[in-house]
């Protein structure tokens, strides 16, 4: 059996009951050690949409990127999520940040996340997880005065 790898998810809903659609997300993933606080946060991408709860959450486990990748359209699919306005209005998005400290570059999947560095609503709950990936080559370039999205610790999950 694989050695369990760290690796963190990026979850985020701005449609129906968002707490609780983020709540049933987490408790499928059976792999999750440690979960962010929630973060309210402003909508990016210029689409008119209401404010999203963010969290991420810290994984041990043996699956691949690929197989993480997978896992999060499951998620979104259980929690109804259509894709028909690119960073429009979701019951449920789930992406893939970090993979031990690998580089991911396939078709369908680049590990890091490549806009992660530019937004609060990622990086504020990465970091309450694991502070000490600030120093992270992966994470280079991540400023909060320039990273967009205006977000505000709302307390735990």
């Amino acid at each position: 059996m694989a050695k369990p790898v760290q690796a963190f998810l990026g979850l985020g809903s701005n449609l129906g009951d968002r707490r609780a659609t983020l709540i049933e997300a987490v408790g499928e993933v059976y792999e999750v050690v440690a979960v962010s606080p929630l973060y309210e946060t402003e909508p990016v991408g210029g689409v008119e949409q209401d404010a999203f709860y963010n969290i991420v959450v810290e994984l041990e486990t043996t699956r691949t990127p690929l197989e993480l990748l997978d896992l999060c359209h499951e998620l979104e699919q259980a929690q109804g999520r259509v894709r028909d306005v690119r960073w429009g209005p979701r019951t449920l998005d789930v992406d893939v940040l970090l993979y031990a400290d690998q580089r991911v570059d396939e078709p369908n999947l680049t590990v890091p996340h490549p806009r992660m560095v530019e937004r609060n609503f990622v990086m504020a709950p990465l970091l309450d997880l694991a502070p000490g990936l600030i120093d992270s080559p992966l994470l280079v370039g991540y400023d909060p005065e320039t990273a967009v999205g205006t977000v505000a610790n709302i307390g735990p999950l």
